[in-house]
């Protein structure tokens, strides 16, 4: 597909020159770092100064190489962009976007490190539709990719963090529908769509997502814990409910939270069924 000649109507965006020009799954492993960089307890992506942060990054995806050296590894920020709140806010949709500063910043983190950005909604109380459609001009980098996280998707009414949120089948096609479009009218490679998820009630009629050749959907075990609990995880809400492409999360600290327990190795993850393709740490 052609990427050359996409305006996004931003002279700073424009500028972003690092453009993948075919689909990245099921070629490439996708390896990212999570969170974001105003705060250090989201993930490890803010956790340390950009340059540590890289340094990290690149040499974990060595210890993954090593691991499974007959697959490329496409390194990934992954960045919470609109991040869930405990207070409603002046609209009552209880998240905050990002300032454009904030995801900028990110997009040029990546752009200069040959890395794919994706950007996370946790939309709180806020309709999915005009989260994405804020996020829509960032989209257009055929580097930038969306995630979408049911855990703070708050249906119900209660408030992020009190209980935990889903997705509906519907919703995921909303969002499919929407990357599609984009992708459509900029002609650019196919998108990655995240959906994270670590509990049975998270993804509502799983059987319903219509899968679309512009987008290639990862379902992301997100949860956290002793490997035993993470592999149970994996096989109850990821592997025995197939969608596409599968994910892991690791956690370098939530990991280590019971005693005794540890964050599994490259070859523990790799050894799963099916194998994920898409690995996040935080």
């Amino acid at each position: 597909m052609r990427t050359d000649g996409i305006s996004t109507g931003d002279l700073e965006l424009d500028s972003l020159t690092y453009a993948p020009t075919e689909a990245i799954l099921p070629k490439k492993r996708i390896f990212a770092y999570y969170g974001n960089p105003h705060s250090k307890k989201m993930g490890i992506l803010g956790e340390y100064p950009k340059d540590e942060m890289l340094r990290r990054l690149d040499a974990e995806i060595k210890n993954w190489q090593k691991a499974d050296p007959n697959t490329p590894i496409q390194p990934a920020l992954h960045l919470v962009a609109i991040s869930a709140q405990g207070a409603p806010g002046k609209d009552g949709g209880y998240r905050l976007r990002m300032s454009d500063k904030t995801i900028k910043k990110v997009l040029k983190w990546g752009n200069e490190h040959n890395a794919i950005v994706f950007l996370d909604i946790q939309r709180g109380h806020a309709p999915l539709g005009p989260e994405m459609k804020y996020l829509e001009k960032y989209l257009k980098l055929p580097f930038v990719h969306l995630g979408i996280d049911p855990e703070f998707s708050m249906v119900t009414g209660a408030k992020p963090g009190t209980k935990i949120g889903s997705y509906d089948a519907a919703d995921i096609n909303q969002a499919v529908n929407f990357l599609a479009q984009v992708v459509k009218e900029n002609n650019i490679p196919p998108k990655v769509l995240v959906v994270h998820r670590f509990t049975q009630g998270m993804i509502k009629n799983y059987k319903n997502i219509k899968l679309n050749p512009a987008v290639q959907i990862v379902m992301d075990m997100d949860g956290w814990g002793p490997p035993v609990l993470k592999k149970d995880s994996y096989h109850d809400y990821i592997q025995k409910e197939p969608v596409q492409y599968t994910g892991f999360k690791l956690f370098y600290k939530n990991d280590f939270r019971k005693p005794g327990s540890r964050i599994m190795k490259p070859e523990e993850v790799l050894a799963l069924t099916p194998v994920p393709m898409y690995i996040q740490y935080q």
